[in-house]
């Protein structure tokens, strides 16, 4: 029997959007990785641990830690710093999977909402692979991902009627609203980006930070009305925790569906 690596959604923090599926997975691993983030974001795998806790109460496994690489933030060299990221990343998952994963054992990495969604997890561990250092099994479990509980809890859906529906980043939307799209679905904005849309009319947010934990904010409305508001929040909870997780939709009503 090989060695396997599961790759596991979580979802965006609220033990209970947890699948069957991904508890099953977990109930089989030997050893959960943590990669660990420096300073207050610490609470980021207390919150992996207190998932943990929730669905395996008896234990049966060991946990194996390291510090995820910083990346170099240089916004003139954004496609580069993400390679050497991921390529520092791989490096630390090799080390993680080669000394603590016996040869017969299944090992987990627990991924923020999705796997698929703006996660590198995915990428990391084929990269391990490609390296032909170590040989290993790869698995997938799906979750709900942030979006989807961003979703829930304003209670709306992606798309409107017969409406596209875009997920982007907020570097992206900076370059401009997508075209033929009313529906935008934006993550990983450091800069407010939807500012660059509030005197438009007719546009309006729902936003969301550390949703599915305790600390869930939410904010919805027209953005010319709320997005000062939610400039001032984000600030005030980065300020308070030390860091900040949100996504928003931005959406222009639909005048003519087809």
């Amino acid at each position: 029997m090989a060695r396997v690596v599961e790759v596991v959604g979580i979802g965006a923090g609220d033990p209970g959007q947890v699948t069957v599926e991904a508890v099953a997975a977990l109930r089989q691993a030997d050893v959960v990785f943590f990669l660990d983030k420096p300073g207050q974001a610490r609470e980021l795998s207390d919150l992996r641990q207190l998932i943990l806790d929730t669905h395996l109460p008896e234990g049966g496994y060991r946990v194996a830690r390291a510090e995820d690489p910083p990346r170099r933030r240089e916004a003139d060299a954004y496609t580069g710093a993400v390679a050497d990221w991921r390529s520092r990343r791989a490096e630390v998952c090799q080390q993680l999977i080669t000394e603590h994963l016996g040869p017969d054992e299944t090992g987990a990495f627990l991924v923020w909402g999705d796997p698929a969604l703006y996660d590198s997890i995915i990428a990391v561990v084929e990269e391990v692979l490609a390296r032909g250092e170590v040989d290993f099994e790869v698995r997938v479990r799906p979750g709900i991902s942030s979006l989807s509980a961003l979703a829930a809890r304003h209670r709306v859906t992606f798309n409107q009627i017969a409406g596209s529906v875009q997920i982007t980043t907020g570097r992206r939307l900076a370059s401009g609203w997508p075209a033929q799209v009313d529906d935008v679905l934006v993550m990983l904005d450091s800069g407010n980006t939807f500012l660059q849309y509030r005197d438009e009319p007719g546009v309006t947010i729902h936003w969301g930070a550390y949703v599915g934990t305790a600390d869930e904010i939410l904010v919805s409305g027209p953005l010319a009305e709320v997005a000062e508001h939610i400039v001032a929040t984000r600030e005030r909870a980065r300020a308070a925790k030390g860091w900040i997780m949100d996504s928003y939709l931005l959406r222009r009503k639909t005048t003519d569906p087809v």
